[in-house]
């Protein structure tokens, strides 16, 4: 029973230690901003949401999407499950948020063949589209 008490106590004491050191390497790791670069994220709301082969058709679709070169960086998403607040809107079906690393990047992806492939086989799917483009506060 001692063994067992000393074993909890060193592997609480461990564990603690390991929590306490990883907070403290993040904490020595400064936070970088993204900047100089335009954050590209378009909301979809799905006119049959609940439809399973629409919703995979969608998927499938947005993965080929983010294959486009001037793509840095991107999120798929759905809504999170986040507290209900007024100011909280959970009623998209989808998000993509595609980086770009200037706006001419993202003016090459506009009208790129796989960027309007995608919207002319999938605007059929969605029944809202609504697009927010952002840069740095200080470009």
């Amino acid at each position: 029973m001692n063994n067992r008490r000393t074993f909890l106590k060193k592997a609480a004491a461990t564990i603690g230690l390991a929590g306490l050191v990883s907070h403290s390497l993040k904490a020595q790791q400064p936070m970088k901003p993204l900047s100089n670069i335009l954050i590209h994220h378009v909301y979809f709301w799905l006119k049959s949401p609940e439809d399973k082969e629409a919703r995979e058709q969608f998927e499938r679709a947005l993965k080929k999407l983010v294959t486009i070169d001037e793509i840095r960086d991107y999120h798929i998403g759905v809504p999170a499950s986040t507290e209900e607040r007024d100011v909280v809107d959970h009623s998209y079906s989808y998000s993509l948020m595609v980086i770009f690393k200037n706006k001419q990047d993202q003016d090459i992806y506009q009208k790129h063949p796989t960027h309007l492939e995608f919207v002319e086989q999938n605007e059929h799917l969605w029944g809202r589209v609504k697009v927010y483009d952002s840069v740095d506060i200080n470009n």
